[in-house]
């Protein structure tokens, strides 16, 4: 049996262990000793090639939707840095973007001078400022606000 099985997996292009032989057809698989011999039973049905085997995804799929739905996202599922979802370089630009954009629209509206917008932008690229609520306390306890 071990040649027609090595012999059946070169003609059908397979491993040895995805051979099928069938169980009632093997006295004739036995008997059969040549390629052609075995070509004509494969034909017939009493060798085949076994289906592959494959990872199954209904693991991977049922933790997904849990991940969609917002579980298994806690601090003890994230790996790596602390930056490594979002980078330094990007935290600050998601900081000093809105400050800046702040800054122009009083400057354009004549809120602030042009000494005060220049002296507050050099502060926010410093650092000086967390946020919009932090620069607004900053310039009314200043009182660099213009008056009218």
């Amino acid at each position: 049996m071990r040649s027609q099985r090595r012999l059946a997996s070169e003609i059908l292009k397979i491993g040895q262990n995805r051979v099928w032989i069938d169980p009632e057809r093997i006295e004739d698989v036995e008997m059969a000793i040549t390629r052609e011999e075995i070509r004509r039973l494969i034909h017939e049905g009493a060798i085949k090639a076994e289906p592959k085997k494959g990872v199954s995804r209904s693991r991977a799929r049922l933790l997904h939707k849990k991940r969609k739905s917002g579980r298994r996202r806690g601090t003890g599922s994230k790996r790596g840095k602390k930056t490594a979802k979002v980078t330094q370089k990007e935290k600050w630009m998601g900081k000093v973007r809105p400050l800046r954009d702040k800054l122009k629209n009083l400057r354009k509206h004549r809120a602030i001078t042009r000494n005060v917008y220049h002296k507050l932008y050099e502060m926010t690229k410093g650092g000086a400022f967390e946020d919009l609520s932090h620069l607004e306390q900053y310039i009314e306890a200043n009182k660099l606000r213009r008056r009218r």
